[in-house]
């Protein structure tokens, strides 16, 4: 697999438009930094870390999908911004901001993963890796 990031997200828009309760996803410390955005701004409802031993056979995240009272979707898209073939980097002064400020981009940055909005707080600019509306 060459991109993990954009296999998260697929995984994850295929669970949404499926109405799953969870999903899991390989485990690594970057994307429990993504999952950990998520669940701040409460596009999911909480994620575990799963080790591996018993039935599972490496580690995993497991992510406990979000929706509406009515069975609506929380995450209504999901895109991956940045990919290996083509980076897309802001500075401080150009982070985007998504649907108009109804959305959230995920950044990394030099001081670790964060939502654009916190990096323009910060002051740093960086890679822009997904989109979340």
């Amino acid at each position: 697999m060459t991109d993990p990031i954009a296999d998260m997200i697929s995984r994850i828009r295929n669970a949404v438009h499926g109405r799953q309760p969870r999903v899991e996803i390989p485990a690594s410390r970057f994307k429990a930094e993504i999952a950990r955005i998520l669940e701040q701004e409460g596009y999911i409802q909480s994620y575990k870390m799963v080790e591996a031993g018993g039935d599972v056979e490496r580690p995993l995240i497991r992510i406990f999908l979000k929706y509406g009272p009515r069975g609506e979707q929380v995450i209504s898209g999901l895109e991956r911004v940045s990919r290996p073939g083509r980076r897309v980097y802001f500075n401080r002064s150009n982070v985007p901001s998504v649907m108009g400020g109804l959305g959230t981009s995920i950044l990394t940055t030099s001081r670790g993963v964060m939502t654009g909005r916190e990096a323009v707080k910060a002051g740093v600019g960086g890679e822009v890796l997904c989109n979340v509306w």
